[in-house]
C-alpha cells in the first residue's frame, strides 16, 4: 500500500483541489451551493489526480525519462511496481473516476437537465483521457510542449467554470477571471517541475516550455505565471463585490509571495527547484481559499470600513 500511496504523489493534491474549492465558494456567494456536489466534485478531482500521476509514472518509465530523474522516485522506473501492475492500477482508477463522474453528474443534473448531463459526461471522459495521455500513448501531449495548455484548460477553466456550472446551471463570463487565475497557478507548478527536469527532458527529447526557453527565460516565465493570478483576482473581486477591504487583501497576499519569487530567481542548480513545488501548490490552495472567503466572509468587516 505504501508504494501506491507514494506513486499517487499526494503533494500534488492541493493544486488539483484548488479550482473546485473556489468553484464551491463562488456557488456559495451566488446562493446555489450544495454540499453533496462540493464533496463529490473534490473526490472526482482526487481520482483524476491519482490517475494522472499513475499514468505519468508508467508513461515516463516506458520512455526511459525517469532513468536519471530528479525529485520524487517513481515506482515503475525503480522496479517497485511492474509496468503490468501499473497498467492495471491505471485501469482501476479510470473506472473509479468514471463512476465518480457519473455520480456527480447525476446529482447535479438529473432529472431536470439531461442535456447538461450528456455534455458534462463527454467533458468528464475528456478529462480522464487528458489525465492518461499526458505521458502515455504514441504521441503524449506532455512530450510535444502542450502540457502548459492542457493544464491551464483542465485545472483552471474546466475546474472553476465547470465546477461552478454544476451548482448554478449557468455560465457567467466574469468567472473566467478566477478560472484563469487558478489555471496560471497550475501552469506555474508544472513549469517549476519542468525547470527541475529540464536537463533530463532535453536528454530524452521531451519538449516543454522550460526546455525550449532555457532556465533563465523559464524563470522569468515562472514569475509571470505567479504574478498574473493576483491581478485577475483583484479585477474579479472589484467587479463582483466592490469594497474597501476586498482589493487590499489580495495586494497583501501578492507581497507575501515576493520572497519565494526572489528565491526562484537565485536558483542555479535545477534540482533545487524541487523544493518549491509543494510551497507553490500550497500557495495555489491558499489563494483559492482567500479569494473564495473574500466573497462570502468579509461582509461584516467591509461594513465596518465603509
Amino acid at each position: 500500500m505504501k508504494k501506491w500511496i507514494h506513486a499517487a504523489r499526494l503533494r500534488t493534491l492541493p493544486l488539483s483541489l484548488s479550482g473546485l474549492i473556489l468553484a464551491g465558494f463562488i456557488a456559495k456567494f451566488k446562493g446555489v451551493y450544495q454540499t453533496n456536489i462540493f464533496f463529490l466534485s473534490l473526490f472526482t478531482a482526487f481520482c483524476f489526480q491519482v490517475l494522472s500521476n499513475y499514468a505519468n509514472d508508467y508513461g515516463d518509465a516506458a520512455r526511459g525519462t525517469d532513468t536519471h530523474r530528479i525529485g520524487e522516485k517513481r515506482v515503475v522506473a525503480s522496479g517497485e511496481v511492474t509496468p503490468k501492475q501499473m497498467k492495471l492500477a491505471i485501469l482501476i482508477m479510470s473506472i473509479v473516476s468514471l463512476f465518480s463522474v457519473l455520480a456527480l453528474l447525476y446529482i447535479a443534473f438529473v432529472p431536470l437537465h439531461w442535456n447538461y448531463f450528456i455534455l458534462f459526461l463527454g467533458l468528464g471522459i475528456a478529462s480522464i483521457l487528458a489525465a492518461m495521455l499526458y505521458t502515455m500513448g504514441k504521441k503524449p501531449y506532455g512530450y510535444i510542449g502542450l502540457g502548459d495548455v492542457f493544464v491551464f484548460i483542465f485545472f483552471g477553466l474546466v475546474a472553476v467554470l465547470g465546477g461552478e456550472f454544476l451548482y448554478s446551471k449557468t455560465f457567467q463570463w466574469i468567472n473566467i477571471l478566477p478560472a484563469a487565475a487558478i489555471g496560471f497557478w497550475s501552469v506555474a507548478v508544472l513549469n517549476m517541475n519542468n525547470m527541475r527536469d529540464v536537463e533530463n527532458d532535453v536528454r530524452n527529447n521531451k519538449i516543454t516550455i522550460a526546455s525550449k526557453l532555457g532556465i533563465r527565460k523559464a524563470k522569468i516565465y515562472q514569475i509571470i505565471l505567479m504574478n498574473i493570478p493576483f491581478f485577475l483576482a483583484l479585477a474579479y473581486v472589484l467587479q463582483v463585490k466592490p469594497g474597501k477591504l476586498s482589493g487590499i487583501v489580495f495586494m497583501i497576499v501578492f507581497f507575501m509571495a515576493t520572497q519565494i519569487r526572489r528565491k526562484i530567481m537565485t536558483v542555479e542548480d535545477p534540482k533545487d527547484f524541487d523544493n518549491f513545488l509543494k510551497p507553490i501548490a500550497m500557495m495555489a490552495l491558499i489563494f483559492s481559499l482567500l479569494l473564495g472567503y473574500g466573497l462570502i466572509g468579509f461582509d461584516f468587516i467591509d461594513a465596518l470600513t465603509r
